[in-house]
């Protein structure tokens, strides 16, 4: 690891004890699950993505994501895919960018599971690992996030931010370390559509599913 980027020890907020991590994808989740270990929180990764577009996709992040929890023996709850009722949600936003409303509900959709989760399983926490990526905007996700927690009394959430000190870089380090399979686009159906659009309009081939490693930057 590179010792440029120094990485400083985590609390969670408000007295909490246990943390449910919910987790889009190994490459996002990497620096922070070695942040929270290494802090020694007693946390668990949540995974539930039915945004993931199409099934092969989803199942080669949630391999990487468990291959990795596996290794630092951090308990892994693997939700269900669940994409019809994703699908009943996206209708009627097909067409809005990313970073939209269609996001919104994508965050607000996963982020009541988590608490639902939390709250039957009593965690006191939720975090998740999405906004530690440039990509996202980090304001959209937090609104989703409490006001997920809203609906529960005893459950806070975690607004940290994971890109600082380092963490979008680390991020990146950990990904070719473990050389982790390389997302191209989001995740969801109209981002693949639009992601591949984009790369024909510039002359570039489109996206082929598990086909890329982080290996391949250097």
């Amino acid at each position: 690891m590179n010792n440029k980027y120094i990485r400083s020890k985590l609390t969670l907020p408000n007295d909490t004890k246990r943390l449910l991590l919910h987790s889009c994808c190994a490459p996002c989740s990497g620096e922070v699950m070695e942040a929270i270990t290494a802090s020694n929180i007693n946390y668990t990764i949540f995974f539930y993505n039915p945004n993931i577009h199409p099934q092969r996709e989803y199942l080669i992040r949630k391999k990487e994501n468990i291959k990795f929890a596996l290794k630092y023996n951090i308990p892994f709850i693997d939700s269900d895919y669940d994409k019809d009722n994703w699908f009943i949600r996206a209708k009627g936003l097909e067409q809005q960018p990313e970073r939209g409303i269609r996001c919104t509900m994508c965050f607000d959709m996963r982020f009541e599971r988590t608490a639902l989760y939390a709250f039957e399983n009593n965690f006191d926490v939720i975090s998740s690992s999405l906004g530690i990526s440039r990509w996202k905007d980090m304001k959209q996700i937090n609104d989703c996030g409490q006001r997920a927690v809203n609906n529960y009394k005893n459950i806070t959430y975690w607004t940290y931010n994971w890109r600082k000190k380092g963490g979008s870089s680390r991020m990146i380090e950990i990904s070719k370390r473990e050389n982790f399979y390389q997302q191209e686009y989001c995740g969801c159906i109209y981002s693949l559509r639009d992601t591949n659009k984009h790369r024909l309009d510039k002359g570039r081939d489109i996206i082929r599913i598990g086909t890329k490693f982080y290996k391949n930057l250097d």
